[in-house]
């Protein structure tokens, strides 16, 4: 017979059967990728993503995955129009710094929705090494981005 702790840790498992997973993300591979309501060709037609455009990955079917951007919006798209390459979107106008330092030099200023390459990343980190598409590299905030978790 089971003792009490015992049996209480086995019914908490069977109520809670799924397990904690980590954010996934990846980004559009090609110069664009059409999105739909169902993971089909013949589903309708929802928008159209940019090259390097960050998604959250929310179901993987394998030929098909279902996506979150960063307004919320759920659509699926064809696994092969993804990339596994991270890259972040600018959630407002914002500065990279030369360093992990307010106080770093300004090396550029990126406006709202601009995709940045992500290079370095730290969970325990408020900053984030990036780079822009024209090869400009260094820190940026991870507040100010979307696309890190």
């Amino acid at each position: 017979m089971l003792g009490h702790a015992k049996l209480l840790i086995l019914l908490a498992g069977l109520a809670f059967p799924f397990s904690v997973q980590a954010i996934e993300y990846r980004s559009i591979a090609f110069t664009k990728a059409i999105t739909y309501d169902a993971p089909s060709k013949e589903a309708s037609k929802l928008y159209i993503l940019g090259n390097g455009y960050p998604v959250e990955v929310i179901v993987n079917l394998g030929d098909w995955i279902k996506v979150r951007d960063n307004q919320g919006g759920l659509s699926w798209v064809e696994s092969k129009s993804l990339s596994t390459k991270r890259t972040v979107l600018v959630l407002a106008k914002t500065d990279i710094k030369a360093a992990e330092d307010v106080a770093s030099a300004l090396v550029a200023t990126v406006e709202k929705d601009v995709v940045l390459e992500l290079l370095v990343g730290s969970a325990n980190s408020n900053w984030v090494k990036v780079k822009h598409r024209d090869g400009v590299t260094g820190f940026v905030q991870v507040d100010k981005l979307w696309g890190f978790n």
